[in-house]
């Protein structure tokens, strides 16, 4: 009986310790979702690019210069005597207005007030945070910004919707830089 009890539980150790098979996925997923999304995506900024080359073309006093960072952008004044743009760390003091891309404002430089910034180290939209490191002191320039640069698919959750491309005229005022460590 003995010899018995043990090629039982023997049997019962070598059956019982068989690891768990893994479960097979019920369907297999395509990426039709995201193929879906990558070409609404590339509808959305045909359609906002078109819109900024019409707005480019009825402007006839400006020169708009492309960003390698995805938006438009022509000086209202230009200065030449500064090389100082602002870089990481640097606190720049501007203000500006936003406005939608049928030149309608949506918020104006008085409720938005003067702005203190310091470069990178403060919540700003990606457009006027790039917008602003290409501008020196005593500049004005009119930045065209396609809503991936804005405000993008949440908006402002306010005055600016889904997807709004938008138009922001920026003067800077002055450039602190911080010194070297």
């Amino acid at each position: 009986m003995n010899k018995f009890l043990l090629i039982v539980c023997m049997l019962i150790t070598i059956v019982g310790c068989k690891s768990p098979e893994a479960r097979r996925p019920i369907s297999a997923k395509s990426g039709s979702f995201i193929d879906q999304s990558v070409e609404r995506n590339k509808k959305l900024n045909n359609r906002e690019r078109t819109a900024f080359e019409t707005v480019i073309a009825k402007d006839s006093v400006n020169h708009y210069i492309a960003s390698k960072n995805g938006f438009w952008y022509a000086y209202k004044t230009k200065v030449a005597d500064s090389l100082i743009t602002p870089g990481f760390g640097d606190t720049v003091i501007f203000e500006y207005n936003i406005k939608d891309i049928s030149d309608n404002i949506i918020y104006t430089k008085a409720e938005l007030k003067q702005q203190t910034y310091i470069m990178d180290k403060q919540e700003l939209f990606t457009g006027l945070r790039e917008g602003l490191k290409l501008m020196r002191a005593g500049e004005t320039v009119t930045f065209l910004f396609p809503s991936q640069k804005a405000y993008g698919y949440y908006g402002d959750e306010n005055k600016i919707g889904t997807n709004i491309p938008i138009i922001c005229e920026v003067t800077v005022f002055d450039i602190t830089t911080t010194e070297p460590n």
